[in-house]
């Protein structure tokens, strides 16, 4: 279970959906009666279904504890940064880390039959070729089939799903466009993504 205060929950299922999107590759954690087990896979979100879609090797022992019908966590880690207190405007102050990070809960079920999984493979590729279209799956039929026998696609429907969105809501307002600005200045992809998040919360605070 997640620890969220009040002020970093995130009850949005779009603003939810959309850190999963933007960072799809994410942590399934399935409990074992010793060690529960971990694998780090990329993930297609269903919005209209509320389905996660993903695959995994089948010489993975994984997909036999998601077979056997286990509730799973999926966790989506979206952007995060550094923040330093020389940012803010009141003092004293100490360093934090501002995030963003979507847990998914659901009870995994295997796709057994060969169109799912060719489906699967297919939305995947597509997804992950967005904007550069540099390659198509189009692939000799043997080592497609090789291929296809070794690993298994399952889908999670969302049952749960919960957001803690860590955006310095407990600093005081006039610090807020302060951090944003430094953020944006920082040069990273990531920094800019939280600022990016920050000014979207701000839009979407309720008037007073």
């Amino acid at each position: 279970m997640i620890y969220v205060p009040e002020m970093f929950a995130e009850r949005h299922d779009a603003r939810l959906y959309d850190v999963i999107q933007r960072n799809p590759f994410a942590t399934i954690v399935t409990p074992n009666a010793s060690d529960p087990w971990v694998s780090h896979l990329p993930f297609l979100l269903d919005r209209e279904r509320r389905v996660l879609r993903a695959h995994m090797a089948r010489a993975n022992p994984h997909w036999r504890a998601l077979e056997s019908g286990a509730d799973s966590l999926v966790i989506f880690q979206g952007p995060h940064h550094y923040v330093s207190p020389g940012w803010y405007g009141h003092h004293p102050s100490v360093p934090t880390w501002n995030y963003a990070a979507v847990h998914v809960q659901g009870r995994p079920c295997i796709l057994h039959d060969r169109k799912s999984l060719e489906d699967l493979l297919a939305d995947l590729v597509a997804d992950s070729e967005r904007g550069s279209k540099s390659w198509t799956m189009k692939l000799p039929r043997e080592y497609f089939n090789k291929m296809l026998e070794a690993i298994v696609g399952f889908e999670v429907p969302v049952s749960t799903v919960i957001g803690k969105f860590k955006l310095s809501q407990n600093r005081p307002p006039d610090d807020h466009p302060r951090v944003i600005a430094a953020l944006q200045a920082a040069g990273s992809d990531s920094a800019r993504e939280v600022a990016q998040l920050m000014q979207e919360r701000l839009r979407n605070l309720p008037a007073e």
